[in-house]
């Protein structure tokens, strides 16, 4: 008989809640380094990460690639730690190497129905929806090339920031990284006056047809099933996860304090919530001869100095 093996990735959960939406086929991938000074008294040291932007007919997500490539190896190293124990008759035991931390947070733009979502995560994914930014955009007439790619200068004012922006008029999508959006071609640089953020350009690649989501690795009659992962990683697609919550920026930010408070009491209200069938045995691994869903939640180190956040406030 077939058996599924369900592993908590990254203290995920599995709730649908959100209607699913028409996939978008990608055309194109584009590759960021993005870099932000979150702590002014600490210039010297921005913060660095790998993003990708997938750009659909329609609509585009924004989302960390060294995130999608940590949880590509976490699923692999599982998988295989799972074939290795199959049959051994005691509790199976996983664990997970050379994680770092990565950003969750991901931008999804649909031009035509006027709205950016916001997908962040507290175990359980969930979605917020906004109306898509209005960007009041200058373009001049300055060009310039990046990677071969010919590119016109435009300027704007936006969340608090002057920052300019380099778009290919050639390549006919109007989105761009982050909430960045609407000029005629897509923005393949931007930053702003001082740069404390900056979205540098890395190389940009047509879609991969052939590439495959691993929501699922078989593992020799085993199917391990990464609950908490979003369902949303297949390269080929631009789809919002359908195993999020939807919600507003108030109730998310409530729900973000309570997990401050008790994250412990948080993830167990979470996983009562989902209808989750997991235990947690000895040292927080799956299996265990204790029943109900148990596990435990450590916040260790301190949480980054941000005095200079992405979204500044208006002066007055």
């Amino acid at each position: 008989m077939k058996k599924t093996i369900l592993i908590l990735a990254a203290l995920g959960l599995l709730i649908t809640n959100v209607k699913a939406q028409k996939p978008d086929s990608v055309k194109a991938m584009v590759h960021y380094k993005f870099s932000h000074i979150r702590d002014t008294t600490n210039r010297d040291k921005p913060y660095t990460e790998n993003m990708v932007l997938f750009l659909g007919s329609q609509s585009s997500a924004y989302k960390s690639y060294d995130r999608t490539l940590q949880n590509a190896m976490m699923k692999k190293q599982i998988a295989q730690q799972v074939a290795d124990q199959k049959g051994s008759g005691g509790p199976m035991r996983i664990s997970v190497k050379g994680t770092m931390a990565t950003t969750s947070t991901e931008f999804y733009q649909f031009p035509l129905d006027k709205k950016l979502v916001r997908k962040e995560r507290l175990i359980t994914p969930y979605l917020i929806e906004e109306a898509m930014p209005v960007i009041d955009w200058s373009i001049s007439n300055d060009t310039a090339s990046f990677a071969g790619l010919h590119c016109q200068k435009a300027t704007c004012h936006f969340k608090g920031r002057d920052y300019t922006a380099w778009f290919c008029p050639d390549l006919p999508f109007h989105s761009g990284p982050w909430k960045l959006n609407g000029l005629p071609g897509l923005i393949v640089e931007a930053y702003d006056t001082n740069k404390d953020v900056v979205f540098k350009f890395d190389s940009m690649e047509e879609a991969d047809v052939t590439a495959k989501p691993a929501t699922e690795a078989p593992t020799g009659g085993i199917t391990v099933k990464m609950i908490g992962m979003d369902d949303n990683d297949d390269p080929n697609v631009v789809t919002l996860p359908t195993n999020a919550v939807k919600t507003t920026e108030k109730e998310f930010r409530h729900l973000e304090q309570a997990m401050k408070k008790d994250p412990n009491a948080f993830a167990q209200s979470a996983m009562a919530g989902s209808g989750g069938g997991m235990r947690m045995g000895p040292g927080g691994g799956p299996g265990g001869s204790e029943g109900g869903n148990k596990m435990s939640i450590r916040l260790d180190g301190k949480e980054p100095v941000v005095n200079n956040p992405i979204e500044l406030p208006e002066k007055k």
